[in-house]
C-alpha cells in the first residue's frame, strides 16, 4: 500500500522494462502540474455532517479514495499508465481547489494481475480505508471479481477500459467504450473500408476477450456477411504463439482481430514479423494495443496494425495538446498515452463534478448525480455520462506508426449512445 504521502511507491513508466519482466524503477516525487485548467472559484466548504452522512473517509479538510491497479505482474505494463493518470488528474484537482473545498488524498492498492487480490483489496479499501470513490481495475475479470465487493460495501468505482458490455451497475462509472462503441464500431470500418470478409480471431483466455470475439463472431457472420476462418485463446502470460501463427499465413485471413493483452503483445507482434507477416499487407485490427503496449512491443514490430480506440495520443485539439504536455511534465518527456490512461484520467474529473452536483461524498447521491454530467475538457473530446453509467464517445481507428505513435484514419462524426447490452449480441 502507499498514499500520496509516501514517494518510495512511486515507479516510472518503463514499461518496455516492465515487460522484459524487470521490477519496475522508483520515479520523482509527484510533481506539481500548472493549469491544465483555469482554477475555478474554491468551493464553498460544506460542514462535513451534511456531505457525509455514511461514515466515509471525508474531514473538515481531506477526502481519502482508493487507487486500485496492477503495478506488478503481467498488466503491470497496461495499468501504469492509468495511475500516472489518475495522480494527474488528482493533483490538477487539488490546485484548481479541490472537492467540495477539500483536498483529495489517496490510498494506493496493487492488483498484482490477480483477480483475488484485487477483490481482498476491494474490501480493504472501502471497510477498512472508508474511502470514498475507488479508480481501479483493467481487465474485466477484476472488475467482475471487484464488483460484488462494491455492491456490497456500496462503494463507487470507476472502471477505465474498453470491454465487453453486458453489465451495468450503480456502483461502477465506465469510462471506457463498450462493445457497440469500440467492437461494432471498428468492424463496420474495416469491412467497408478494407472489403474485409474472412476473420481470424485469437484472444487473452479470460472473460473480456472470449466475450468480445463472441459478440464480433456474431456481428461479423450476421451483419457483415463475412466468415471466421479461425478463433483461439491462449493464457495471460502466454509468450508462444508460432503455432497460431502458422495457421493464420495458412487460412490468409482477410483481417486478424487481435485481442491479446499484457506482456503476451510483445511476444505476439515480434513473432508476427519474425514470421515474415508484413501488417501494412496483411490487415490487423486490435481492440487491445494502445501506445502503452507499443513502448514494449516497439514500433517496429508492429507498425501498419490498426486499433480501434476512443483516444490517441496524437489527437489534435487544445484539450489534448494541454493534457499531454501536463501529462509528460509530470511523468517524464518519455512517457506515452494510451486510451485506457486518457479514460482514467476522465474518473477523478467525473467524481468531482457529481460529488459537486450531489453536494454530498454519500455514494448513492453521488450515483443519482452523476448521470448527464459533463466533461468538456476531456483529452478525447466532450464526454457525458448516460444513464447507464457509460460515457457517450466518438469510435476511432489508428494505425501504428514506427514511432510508437497511432496515424487516426477514421473516427465518428458523432458521439455514440452507450448500449452496454445490444440486442442480438447478448
Amino acid at each position: 500500500m502507499s498514499s500520496n504521502n509516501d514517494n518510495s511507491h512511486k515507479f516510472s513508466s518503463t514499461r518496455r522494462k516492465l515487460l522484459m519482466g524487470m521490477a519496475a524503477l522508483p520515479a520523482a516525487p509527484l510533481l506539481a502540474s500548472s493549469g491544465l485548467f483555469s482554477s475555478p472559484a474554491f468551493a464553498q466548504a460544506l460542514a462535513t455532517s451534511a456531505v457525509n452522512t455514511t461514515g466515509l473517509a471525508v474531514t473538515d479538510t481531506d477526502v481519502t479514495v482508493g487507487i486500485l491497479h496492477s503495478v506488478t505482474g503481467t498488466m503491470a505494463i497496461s495499468e501504469t499508465g492509468s495511475v500516472q493518470a489518475e495522480k494527474l488528474a488528482i493533483d490538477q484537482i487539488n490546485k484548481s481547489g479541490g472537492v467540495l473545498g477539500r483536498q483529495i488524498k489517496y490510498i494506493q492498492e496493487d492488483g498484482a494481475s490477480d483477480w483475488p487480490t484485487f477483490a481482498e483489496k476491494a474490501k480493504k479499501l472501502l471497510v477498512n480505508d472508508k474511502v470514498a470513490a475507488v479508480f481501479g481495475c483493467w481487465t474485466s475479470a477484476s472488475r467482475k471479481a471487484v464488483l460484488p465487493v462494491f455492491e456490497q460495501y456500496n462503494g463507487i468505482l470507476y472502471y477505465p477500459t474498453f470491454y465487453e458490455g453486458l453489465e451495468q451497475s450503480k456502483n461502477v462509472i465506465y469510462t471506457g467504450q463498450e462493445a457497440t462503441q469500440q467492437i461494432l464500431a471498428g468492424l463496420d470500418w474495416v469491412n467497408k473500408e478494407k472489403g474485409a470478409k474472412s476473420f481470424y480471431l485469437i484472444g487473452s483466455d479470460y472473460i473480456w476477450p472470449r466475450t468480445s470475439m463472441k459478440i464480433a463472431r456474431k456481428h461479423i457472420e450476421n451483419k457483415l456477411g463475412g466468415k471466421v476462418v479461425g478463433e483461439e485463446y491462449f493464457p495471460l502470460g502466454h509468450t508462444q504463439f508460432n503455432s497460431v501463427i502458422n495457421k493464420i499465413k495458412l487460412t490468409k485471413p482477410d483481417v486478424i482481430y487481435a485481442a491479446v493483452v499484457g506482456g503476451s503483445n510483445v511476444a505476439f507482434y515480434k513473432q508476427l514479423k519474425a514470421a515474415g507477416i508484413d501488417l501494412s499487407k496483411q490487415n490487423l485490427l486490435t481492440i487491445s494495443v494502445t501506445e502503452d503496449e507499443i513502448d514494449g512491443i516497439g514500433g517496429e514490430n508492429i507498425a501498419g496494425a490498426y486499433s480501434s480506440m476512443k483516444y490517441f495520443q496524437s489527437l489534435d485539439n487544445p484539450n489534448n495538446k494541454e493534457f499531454v504536455a501536463e501529462f509528460k511534465k509530470m511523468w517524464g518527456d518519455k512517457t506515452v498515452i494510451g486510451d485506457v490512461t486518457q479514460a482514467a484520467y476522465l474518473g477523478p474529473w467525473l467524481w468531482k463534478a457529481a460529488v459537486e452536483k450531489a453536494k454530498s461524498f454519500d455514494v448513492d447521491k453521488v450515483a443519482e448525480a452523476s448521470v448527464d454530467v459533463e466533461f468538456a475538457k476531456a483529452p478525447e473530446g466532450y464526454v457525458k455520462i448516460h444513464p447507464n453509467h457509460h460515457l457517450w464517445s466518438k469510435a476511432r481507428i489508428g494505425q501504428a506508426q514506427a514511432d510508437g505513435q497511432f496515424k487516426l484514419v477514421h473516427e465518428t462524426a458523432d458521439l455514440i449512445e452507450p448500449d452496454p447490452f445490444p440486442k442480438g449480441y447478448q
